[in-house]
């Protein structure tokens, strides 16, 4: 749920002066991919005869192309199209940060049918992330152990051991080493324009998912000449900060939740009630779960708002929610697992590693215990089922981090750039519609082109609504841009 975000106009320099730093190397620019079988990760086997993996060099520090390299995974499908119709490369970010676009491209292919007609697709894992030198910041029992942490600290003992789990998450990344001050979305979105010369194309064609959107604000802004046909879906607001992002959200899973209970013929306010008072029961006592675990009130939180990432998830929180009322925490916290990534075996992917290893180098925002108790109001007015958790995490999330902060918000303008689309769902919970129109606005006059669809999870294209796929695919396979403001119902 958590995810970075920026407040006040002031990139950082490297963010605003592209030209400045030192050419590539044409060992680098020059370099031929060695496309190969992929092989099996950590979530599961290889992917089919379909997919072909390869590693790309690229600088750890673009501040000294000729130095050390970092590994960079990617992944492909080649275009059943004829060649002659081929446009290029297809790009793809499918959020996080911390998202493994080598393990989740395969998976979402399938909805991508109609664009590999023309595109070879493309994924990968950005720098720090799974295959693409991947910060670990714990063990797997430390994992665990940490669960019991409470997120939401009532009284001065909890919030001191929510504090020191944080600072040990921290020092935990520090084994990471030099790679751990390496991993910021400037850097990825350079390493987004090395990829585009590598596979051969002229601009960069691309489709950012949520977080995936930020990495493509910034690359428009850093190459506005580069830009060809690019898609944002799920919009990250760009002109909110930390503790703007966790507002967002709070008012957006808290929105996803009304609409939840509108769907059940029940009133959302009476509803919220409920689910809070589950919440807090669970805060002074956990219920039983299988293989002799317990459902806090942390995971059970986490439980809930991943099913509104989906409507299709909704009866999976009916469930959740009766069985918790009959004393039962097991679905619940199986939800939890699917979001924090853990297997049946107890191993936890890392994801949330690199997401968090990211956001706190791309953000300066630091706030202090202090100035999160004196929000924790507001945040309860905005969410009384979600607001207490967003809030608590502005203060934990990059506390007492090793690595400094690059920017208060990044900058996403992009004078001369081509068209971008970008595209907002009325419905989403983890990065709220609003975001869309400032990313649009933030792009820029004649550049942001704002698309909105009146549905309910995250994201919209695939979702389910013809005239998002068709409008998307139009614009992607012939170049044709709707008018801005375009909305599907």
């Amino acid at each position: 749920m958590p995810s970075s975000g920026g407040a006040s106009r002031s990139a950082a320099p490297s963010a605003s002066r592209p030209a400045a730093l030192p050419a590539l190397p044409s060992s680098l620019t020059g370099q031929r991919l060695d496309w190969g079988r992929c092989r099996a990760t950590e979530s599961g086997p290889a992917p089919g005869s379909d997919w072909q993996c390869a590693t790309l060099k690229a600088p750890l520090d673009y501040a000294e192309p000729a130095g050390a390299t970092i590994g960079l995974a990617l992944i492909r499908a080649r275009t059943r199209g004829d060649e002659s119709d081929r446009i290029g490369s297809l790009l793809f970010n499918f959020g996080g940060p911390g998202g493994s676009g080598v393990e989740l491209m395969p998976a979402f292919a399938p909805q991508y049918a109609t664009l590999r007609e023309r595109y070879d697709l493309v994924s990968f894992d950005p720098r720090g992330v799974a295959a693409s030198a991947g910060v670990r910041c714990r063990s797997d029992r430390d994992i665990e152990a940490a669960e019991a942490v409470d997120l939401t600290p009532d009284t001065a003992a909890e919030e001191a051991a929510y504090l020191k789990d944080a600072t040990d998450f921290g020092k935990g990344c520090e084994k990471a080493g030099k790679t751990l001050g390496h991993v910021s979305t400037v850097e990825a979105a350079r390493d987004l324009d090395l990829m585009r010369q590598v596979l051969g194309d002229d601009a960069l064609h691309y489709m950012g998912v949520s977080y995936g959107t930020e990495l493509g604000g910034i690359y428009a802004h850093l190459f506005p000449g580069r830009v060809g046909r690019l898609v944002m879906d799920g919009v990250v607001d760009p002109t909110a900060g930390r503790v703007g992002q966790a507002e967002n959200q709070a008012r957006g899973f808290q929105r996803a939740l009304d609409n939840y209970f509108r769907s059940r013929g029940k009133d959302p306010k009476a509803g919220s009630r409920e689910v809070a008072a589950l919440l807090k029961r669970l805060d002074k006592r956990p219920l039983p779960a299988a293989d002799g675990r317990e459902l806090n009130e942390s995971l059970a939180t986490t439980g809930i708002a991943v099913t509104l990432y989906s409507k299709n998830s909704w009866p999976a929180l009916t469930r959740g929610l009766r069985d918790a009322a009959d004393g039962d925490g097991t679905a619940l916290l199986a939800l939890a697992d699917s979001y924090n990534d853990r297997d049946e075996s107890g191993h936890y992917g890392t994801s949330s590693h690199s997401q968090r290893a990211i956001s706190c180098l791309d953000d300066k925002a630091r706030p202090t215990a202090a100035q999160t108790k004196a929000r924790l109001a507001a945040f309860r007015a905005l969410s009384p089922v979600f607001g207490q958790y967003m809030g608590w995490d502005t203060a934990g999330w990059c506390h007492d981090w090793p690595e400094a902060g690059q920017w208060a918000d990044p900058d996403v303008s992009a004078p001369g750039a081509a068209p971008v689309l970008v595209v907002g769902n009325t419905g989403d919970p983890a990065t709220p519609y609003e975001g869309a129109r400032r990313m649009a606005g933030e792009l820029g006059k004649g550049v942001g082109v704002e698309l909105t669809w009146k549905g309910e999870g995250h994201g919209a294209y695939g979702s389910g609504s013809s005239c998002v796929d068709s409008t998307v695919d139009a614009y992607l396979l012939e170049g044709r841009i709707p008018h801005d403001g375009k909305v599907c119902s």
